[in-house]
């Protein structure tokens, strides 16, 4: 009994020997490639090979001779008593194969090695983010991240675009601008705090009579 083997592509199962011919659905691979089909059954002189196990010791090899073109089905559709009349043709993308190996191996071959199997190059750890408390880190200018649109707009439409500006205003001046609220005063007060700032103090000192 010859040695052959049930093999899957593209959703098909064929039975191959040794030098046979097979005309498959459509393979990216090159002409000339190698492929490795997928073995389902494997029966030679000795035995029948059905287990997935042991399946898994098939090696059914072959080589692309060429893609070809199937022959045109044509198509004709109408439709009784309306005049309908459709003609069209289909021709299936095609890869001719030569089966060149059938055999059962003593022990499953290597698995080819993914990217995803490399052991993955050491990279120098990166650096913990900084704490940011709503406001920026000390000696930083800029307004606050979490003051808020409004108050921010407002800010910048007054020209207090960084908070050493902001420092140059107390905070009755600032409240005074609209869309700066009580909350967004204190959003500032702790960022000028960070920044190692403050608001302008009120001038509390009273004139003698």
């Amino acid at each position: 009994m010859p040695t052959y083997a049930i093999v899957e592509s593209g959703g098909k199962q064929y039975r191959v020997e040794k030098g046979q011919s097979l005309l498959v659905d459509r393979l990216s691979e090159d002409e000339g490639a190698k492929v490795p089909l997928r073995a389902v059954m494997f029966r030679d002189d000795d035995n029948t090979v059905l287990s997935p196990g042991d399946l898994e010791k098939v090696k059914v090899e072959a080589k692309v001779a060429g893609h070809e073109r199937g022959p045109k089905i044509r198509v004709f559709k109408y439709k009784a008593k309306k005049g309908y009349r459709k003609r069209k043709g289909h021709r299936s993308e095609l890869t001719r194969l030569e089966i060149t190996d059938v055999a059962m191996l003593s022990r499953k071959p290597a698995a080819k090695k993914s990217a995803a199997d490399k052991p993955a190059e050491e990279k120098p750890a990166a650096e913990k983010p900084k704490a940011e408390s709503g406001a920026q880190a000390s000696g930083a200018k800029g307004l606050p991240d979490d003051l808020g649109k409004p108050a921010t707009g407002a800010l910048e439409e007054a020209g207090l675009t960084d908070l050493e500006k902001v420092a140059g205003k107390t905070e009755a001046e600032l409240l005074d601008l609209k869309g700066v609220g009580p909350k967004a005063v204190e959003t500032l007060e702790k960022a000028l705090a960070d920044a190692g700032l403050s608001f302008k103090q009120t001038d509390q000192s009273e004139e003698s009579d």
